[in-house]
């Protein structure tokens, strides 16, 4: 196992799990603030990155999000979340053409995961392309085994396009 692979442990897995606490309470300062407690050679350690990326997310820095999340759809792609955070980073900065582009090739690698096609269905409806947002939103819901892709899509903006025919979708 390599340095990137093996569990961080403590004081440094303390550190971690204290922002992940801090993170879930919504405080992403205090979170923050333990990430740096972690030692510098381990703060590349994806777990480690994956947690500031979340930081990230809450601060609406988007920018960082992106850059953080490409790092780590490099060196750990068998996570979801990491495709999702550099898409929904790119689709903030207003780039959805680039985020579709991005996260297509993730369809492949999760096929069961709903929130893949419900992701690019966001993307294509933000760029008018309503066709293949329905269709992509209908397989989304196919695969949505807690039944909340609709409910959740007809509170979406990026799909509102498509509220008045989403409750016909897996019709």
């Amino acid at each position: 196992m390599d340095q990137q692979t093996q569990p961080l442990t403590p004081p440094d897995s303390h550190h971690l799990n204290a922002a992940v606490g801090w993170l879930g309470l919504g405080n992403y300062l205090a979170a923050n603030e333990e990430l740096e407690r972690i030692e510098a050679r381990l703060r590349a350690h994806p777990d480690v990155l994956q947690t500031r990326c979340h930081v990230c997310v809450l601060a609406k820095q988007w920018d960082a999000v992106l850059a953080i999340a490409e790092v780590l759809v490099k060196i750990v792609p068998e996570r979801p979340s990491v495709w999702i955070d550099r898409s929904n980073a790119l689709h903030f900065l207003g780039r959805y053409s680039e985020a579709y582009d991005k996260l297509t090739p993730a369809l492949k690698l999760f096929p069961d995961n709903w929130l893949f096609p419900y992701n690019l269905a966001c993307f294509c409806s933000r760029m008018g392309k309503l066709d293949d947002s329905r269709q992509l939103l209908a397989k989304a819901i196919e695969l949505d085994k807690q039944h909340e892709v609709k409910l959740r899509a007809l509170d979406d903006p990026d799909l509102e396009p498509l509220w008045k025919e989403i409750g016909n979708l897996d019709e």
